[in-house]
């Protein structure tokens, strides 16, 4: 049997900054959110994601593969979310196995209000205590990183811009965008099999 590749001292001193960083970082996000908007940093980034969609609309499933959840999870947060009036859910009406999630004018209201705060969390926490040079390493450190979980999967860098200094979708016409600034671009365009039969969502 081959010898487990063991991590050198140094190597699993950071690996254990790595992981408490993994965990400690979702939750100061999250409790910001709480704290000041009353939703989750999951919650956010599916409005967020809803609001860089064109009509504000994606299929369910796409909207859990962009905010990196399970559709089943995806689906309880759209539940949580629709009783308040901040999304909208129907069937896709270019294939009824689908469902569509809608951001409505009152989800738009939300998020563009909630954005604000929840990025100078993100830059106290992150962008603050790093030098531009450092914040250059950091974003080459985590490419490299995301490469390796999933090849196929293109970094958040290397997709679509989100959103430009003017507020305004780079390349586009007048239509302003979402509010989702730190937040990765479009996902992987959807696959689904034609014999794949009934959909859920």
């Amino acid at each position: 049997m081959e010898e487990p590749r063991w991590l050198d001292a140094e190597e699993l001193q950071t690996w254990c900054t790595l992981t408490g960083l993994l965990v400690r970082l979702p939750s100061a996000l999250d409790a910001q959110l709480q704290r000041d908007a009353g939703i989750s940093l999951f919650e956010y980034q599916t409005m967020a994601a809803l609001s860089e969609a064109p009509g504000r609309s994606m299929r369910m499933s796409r909207l859990a593969m962009f905010a990196e959840g399970s559709l089943p999870r995806m689906s309880q947060a759209v539940g949580r979310l629709e009783k308040r009036g901040w999304i909208r859910r129907t069937p896709d009406p270019t294939d009824g196995r689908f469902t569509l999630a809608i951001l409505t004018d009152a989800g738009w209201e939300k998020v563009t209000a909630t954005a604000p705060g929840h990025v100078e969390a993100a830059r106290t926490l992150v962008f603050d205590p790093l030098t531009k040079a450092q914040t250059r390493r950091l974003a080459e450190i985590s490419r490299r990183i995301l490469r390796a979980i999933d090849p196929g999967n293109p970094c958040p860098a290397e997709r679509p811009a989100a959103i430009a200094r003017d507020g305004r979708r780079p390349g586009a016409d007048s239509t302003p965008a979402g509010p989702a600034a730190i937040g990765p671009g479009d996902p992987r365009p959807e696959e689904r099999s034609a014999a794949a039969g009934p959909a859920i969502d």
